[in-house]
Order: structure tokens, then sequence, then C-alpha cells
């Protein structure tokens, strides 16, 4: 463009002399007779503003791909803009001060209309760039075409030219970013609610297909919840990439005690793949973070049953951290699920036991857990407990003596075993 000015300078007026020193009076003379000569041709290009307007969408269409989509879609609305904007931008040249609000408040509205639609910012910026460009190039041309030499003159006021268009460029570059950082807000608090109306099981059936494009996650398909908590309130995604293994498809909700993950799993699989747990791994620098495993369930609209499934699971889990997954504590998980319940079992079966004198009391009931850890094998519960397989057995007769059960019958041996972990999970 500038290029093009020159040549015409260069034919009509020869080579350009270098400027000699003005003084304040010649200056003034000078920049009014500049103003006078860009008034002149701005008044032309407000008569020919259509055409104008025509060039420029034509620019975009053929330099501009996301431009060249929204014109296919919706010519007319793309030309009124575009239109509205030049209007605006050579009024401005008239009258700056008394056009300046409205070229503000149109390019303002561009801005946040263009960022409302997803418009790439670079390429709503490069149109105000052509704009200008073409505006600029419209003054020359015209004072070029009525008064070849005047185009010198031009040189006076081009930096306000310019300005203005880089003032503009800002201001809709700002309201874009505003409007972009207003529409993230609104959908994070969108998928937000979203998330938490599966995960308490309180969606609509008319919300689902609107959570599963939120959350981007399908609505039918095969889901467990993760439930995780404690030793990551410093570090949130180490403790939810150790809940989770690399590569799974999950959207995690930040809730007020747990984070939970809805994670997407195969569907021929009966949950998620166990993760290492903590003191393995990544998470060995998490202590205390405990991880709770849900029973998979099918589809997003049964999500807030894999939540309850996952919470009863991060009950179980002991409060120095671990991983459990509920599948493989059933009987734990009966006995969390009704605590009262499992209370009663415990002071029923084991309450002879537990009113014995702590160190007593301890060592049976470490000797009996440790018994049906091993599958009732004394000899292997003595290895693991550094004595002898017949005090284990003495320890045993004490148990069946002060409790009335007898490890020999498989009634008795389950309610023994459900007392003892209610006495574990629940405290009892």
């Amino acid at each position: 463009m500038q290029h093009a000015v020159r040549s015409r300078a260069a034919i009509r007026i020869g080579l350009t002399p270098v400027p000699r020193p003005r003084t304040p009076s010649v200056a003034s003379l000078m920049d009014a007779d500049a103003l006078h000569v860009l008034h002149r041709a701005a008044r032309a290009l407000l008569d020919d503003l259509p055409g104008l307007t025509d060039r420029l969408v034509a620019l975009l269409q053929e330099q501009e791909p996301a431009y060249r989509a929204a014109i296919t879609k919706d010519p007319t609305v793309t030309w009124q803009e575009a239109h509205r904007s030049l209007r605006h931008s050579v009024a401005s040249l008239l009258d700056p001060r008394g056009a300046r609000d409205a070229a503000r408040r149109c390019s303002w509205r561009i801005g946040t209309t263009r960022a409302e639609q997803g418009l790439p910012l670079d390429a709503l910026l490069h149109a105000f760039r052509l704009g200008g460009s073409l505006v600029w190039q419209g003054l020359v041309e015209e004072t070029s075409r009525t008064a070849p030499e005047d185009v010198r003159l031009l040189v006076h006021v081009a930096a306000d030219v310019w300005n203005f268009v880089d003032e503009h460029c800002t201001l809709v570059a700002d309201a874009y970013r505003q409007t972009e950082w207003q529409l993230n807000r609104r959908r994070e608090n969108r998928a937000r609610l979203l998330a938490a109306g599966l995960l308490d099981g309180t969606s609509r059936i008319a919300d689902l297909p609107e959570a599963a494009q939120a959350l981007g996650l399908p609505e039918q398909g095969r889901y467990v919840v993760v439930a995780v908590t404690g030793g990551h309130s410093a570090r949130p995604d180490a403790a939810r990439a150790a809940a989770v293994p690399p590569g799974t498809r999950v959207h995690w909700h930040a809730g007020a005690e747990n984070d939970y993950g809805i994670v997407l799993v195969g569907a021929d699989q009966d949950g998620l793949p166990e993760p290492p747990g903590p003191g393995t791994g990544q998470d060995a620098r998490l202590p205390g973070l405990r991880i709770g495993i849900g029973s998979p369930v099918d589809g997003l609209a049964a999500v807030g049953d894999a939540r309850r499934s996952a919470d009863t699971a991060l009950d179980i889990c002991p409060g120095t951290g671990g991983t459990v997954r509920l599948a493989d504590h059933l009987p734990a998980a009966l006995v969390v699920s009704s605590p009262d319940l499992g209370r009663a079992l415990a002071e029923k079966v084991l309450g002879p036991l537990l009113r014995l004198e702590p160190a007593d009391r301890e060592v049976l009931l470490d000797t009996l857990t440790t018994w049906l850890d091993c599958d009732g094998s004394a000899q292997r519960a003595g290895e693991r407990l550094y004595c002898h397989r017949n005090t284990v057995l003495n320890r045993l007769r004490r148990c069946e003596q002060l409790t009335g059960r007898s490890l020999a019958r498989p009634a008795d041996v389950v309610e023994m075993s459900l007392a003892l972990t209610a006495r574990r999970v629940l405290g009892a």
C-alpha cells in the first residue's frame, strides 16, 4: 500500500526531498492542510462506503478461511458488520471526538459477538487490520485521483490513522477475551452442575445429552466412579493421577470433602483396573491418600449409584491410606452400609473379648484375625505372629470359650469374621 503511494508520487512529483526544519507557524499550516486533505478524502470514502465494504468482504473471503465459512453461512450479517465498522472508522477521521464513543461501542460489540460465535481471535484481528489498510489505501487513491500534489500531506496524518486501527484492534481483542472468559466460566459452572447432578443421582433424563456433551463422555457407556480424599490438599492433580491409570477417559469433579472421577471403562470390564495404591509409584509421596473404587454401572443415568458404591469403598479404606475396590470387600461393605447393625454384631459376638484388659484383648483379637487371614491355618498364623502353632491353637480355644462360638462351625466363623470387620472399619 505504501509502495503504491510512493510510485504514484514518483511519477507525478519526482523524488521526495529531504525535509527541512520547519518553524511552528509553517508546521501549523501544513497540519491544517493535511487535515483538509484527509477530510476531503474521507468524505469521498463515506459516499462510496458500500463499494469499500464489498472490497473488504471480498478480501476476507479470499484471505481468511474462518471468515470464508461465516460469509458462506450468512453473507448479509458479515457485510453489515463490515459496513458498520468501516462507517465508524471513516466518521472518526472526520470527527474524532464526536464519533469516538460510537466507534468504540461498535468494535466492542463485534469482539463480543464474534467470541460468542467462536470465530478465532486471530481472524478477527486480521479483519480489522485489513479494514484499516483499505481505508488508508482509499484515502491515498482518492487524493491521488483528485489532487495528486496533496498526497505528500497525508504523511502528516498517517500516524493518527494507524493509531486508530491499533486502538480498535486492542479494544476488540479485550472484548473478545473478556467474553471468552465469561463463556468458559459459564461452561465450567454448567459442567460442574451437570456432573454434580449425575453424582447425586438427581439428574433429569432430559439433561443427560447435555451432560454427555459438557463432560465429553458418551451417554451410553460403562462407568465406574472413583472417590479420592486425603493426602492431596496441595497436590490434587497428583492424587487424581494416582487414582486412575494413565490414558483413562475420566471427568473429575471436586466435591466438598472428596474428589470424584467419573471413569469410562470398556464394555467388557467389570470395573477399573486397580491403581498401585499409596506407597508405590508416583503416589508414594502422598501419605494418607485414600481411594475408593465403586462398582461398574451402565449409562450416565446410573452414575449416582456408582458414586454411592465409591463412597462405601472409601469408608472401608484405612485412615492411614490405601486403595479399596468395593467388589473385593463386599462383607465390609455390608457392615459399613448398616453401621448400627455392624456395631451391634461386634458387641454381640466379640463383647466378652472386648471387655478384657487391653493387652490381653489385642493378643486374642490379633490371633483370631491372623488365623482367618491365613485361611484357618494355625501353622501359617504362627509364622506370621512369631509364635508356635500350639500357642495359636490355645489362643483360639480361649476365644471360643469367651464368645461361645466354635471355629469349627462355618456359621460361627462367618459371624466372627463380620464382627472383626465391623470393629476394624467402624471402630466398634
